[in-house]
């Protein structure tokens, strides 16, 4: 499995684990509806999460392992390093699949990630985090990041423009970081309301 798909699914495995599930849903829970979206969209972008991954893994368990899946409201931004660009066209065209896509960012890289680069990509995703969970002008649980091969992605709702700007030189000051790539839209963005 995938180091960075181990990672991420740690916590839940500790929520579905005895009496960690009541404390870990109901945190859960009060963690989602803080977020902008609320309780009803993050519970629809895990549903929809996971449906994807099925697909992915219904597909081929080499490609589950590859891509990562950051969703905001029915956006799907995937990331990760594939070996074909036939791999990545076929991630697409699966992500597409999921019941409440409203869009499919497709920022899966055709190569690979060694293990090296892996350590400095978690790196540079968890001191980016931690930068926004420590700035108090930034609401850090409205944003999903990722990092591959030294590009940070962000995908995202930002309060305003003031605070997706501290967001990106947060993201831009960490050293080793080649570039950024914000999907993060504005509370009040036209597109979020679109069908």
């Amino acid at each position: 499995m995938n180091p960075r798909r181990l990672f991420l699914l740690l916590p839940l495995l500790v929520m579905l684990s005895g009496c960690a599930a009541a404390v870990g849903g109901a945190a859960a829970v009060g963690v989602a509806s803080q977020k902008e979206k609320g309780l009803s969209g993050a519970t629809n972008d895990t549903v929809l999460a996971a449906e994807i991954n099925h697909h992915l893994l219904q597909h081929d368990e080499a490609l589950f392992r590859k891509v990562n899946l950051s969703i905001s409201e029915g956006r799907v931004l995937m990331t990760g390093a594939v070996p074909t660009p036939e791999m990545r066209d076929i991630a697409t065209r699966l992500a597409w699949q999921g019941d409440g896509v409203r869009e499919v960012i497709n920022e899966l890289q055709v190569g690979s990630n060694d293990a090296f680069d892996f350590s400095k990509d978690v790196y540079f995703a968890n001191r980016l985090r931690t930068k926004l969970l420590f700035d108090k002008e930034v609401r850090n649980i409205n944003y999903t990041v990722d990092a591959v091969n030294g590009v940070v992605y962000l995908i995202g709702l930002a309060r305003d423009q003031e605070e997706l700007d501290r967001v990106l030189d947060h993201a831009r000051n960490i050293k080793g970081v080649q570039k950024v790539v914000s999907y993060v839209l504005i509370r009040d963005d036209p597109r979020r309301f679109e069908p």
